[in-house]
């Protein structure tokens, strides 16, 4: 059985990966956290900073990992935009720290990037389409997606959009917080000028168990299908679960003030993980009905 050593277990993709391949790979979850968010004696747990080299190596070399999986990230963009040191830490050192412990013994790394390495000039994009981040957030993961390819271990940099979905104690993503305040009657504004992929992260999770079981090497696109700007979805959200839109406002990005420049039009297409994986993500509409069934759980 493949040995399978992720990081950022404790977030929401994290989550869904112990999920996702629990049954067929010996996994050892790591987090900053000492102890796990999911309790279950199936995977093992160790407390992990990849921004701590020293860590790192301990880690590698005791579990010895087949592949890793690298979902550990600083993904809020606006801090990133201020916070400009802690964010080259979380996702440019951390992702050399995790090379350089894995480059002994060429252990495959999968790593999590973004569509914000693109300007949204002209999206959804392709795998060979030029990148151009327009914030620091974008810079920092085109940054490590660098000095993976020149790393020369076997790597894969699956590259996604709009993460959101459920899960224990995770941070607040785009559904949730639209999920939240219309279930409390709260009234919010919503861009129409931001379009994406977005990507139920169940769908991220089951993406990424396709490429260990293929296994798939090189940079490869995993995201919803749907492309949409963010109002259109929060309309959606809305639509599935009863609540009212009128209590959602239109507007356009430039009054909202965001600390970091957005792409407009970013997104990705998926033609490759359909043809080369067999990816067959939910429809948006999908999505959101699946995640109206888990929360009536």
């Amino acid at each position: 059985m493949k040995r399978v050593l992720i990081t950022g277990a404790n977030g929401l993709l994290g989550q869904k990966l112990i999920t996702a391949l629990i049954e067929d790979y010996e996994l050892l979850a790591t987090a900053r956290a000492e102890k796990p968010v999911l309790q279950s004696p199936t995977f093992q747990y160790r407390p992990l900073n990849i921004e701590k080299y020293r860590e790192c190596k301990a880690v590698i070399e005791d579990f010895q990992p087949d592949v890793i999986i690298n979902a550990a990230a600083f993904t809020n963009v606006d801090a990133c935009e201020v916070e400009k040191e802690a964010c080259w830490r979380a996702n440019v050192k951390g992702v050399e720290n995790l090379v350089h412990a894995s480059r002994n013994r060429m252990i495959q790394l999968i790593h999590i990037s973004t569509d914000y390495i693109f300007d949204g000039k002209n999206g959804p994009y392709r795998e060979d389409d030029r990148p151009n981040p327009p914030c620091y957030y974008g810079k920092a993961k085109l940054a490590s997606e660098n000095v993976i390819k020149a790393s020369g271990i076997p790597f894969t940099i699956v590259r996604t959009s709009v993460v959101y979905g459920v899960g224990v104690d995770v941070k607040s993503n785009f559904f949730l917080w639209v999920y939240q305040n219309l279930k409390q009657g709260k009234p919010i504004r919503v861009v129409t000028d931001q379009y994406n992929t977005p990507t139920l992260v169940d769908d991220l999770a089951e993406g990424i168990h396709l490429i260990l079981n293929r296994p798939f090497l090189g940079v490869i696109h995993i995201s919803g299908a749907d492309f949409v700007h963010r109002y259109q979805m929060a309309v959606q959200i809305a639509e599935t679960f009863g609540f009212d839109p009128s209590l959602i406002t239109p507007i356009t990005t430039d009054q909202l003030q965001q600390q970091a420049p957005r792409p407009f039009k970013a997104g990705l297409k998926i033609d490759k993980a359909i043809q080369e994986l067999g990816f067959h993500p939910k429809t948006l509409k999908e999505s959101l009905v699946y995640l109206k069934t888990t929360l009536s759980k």
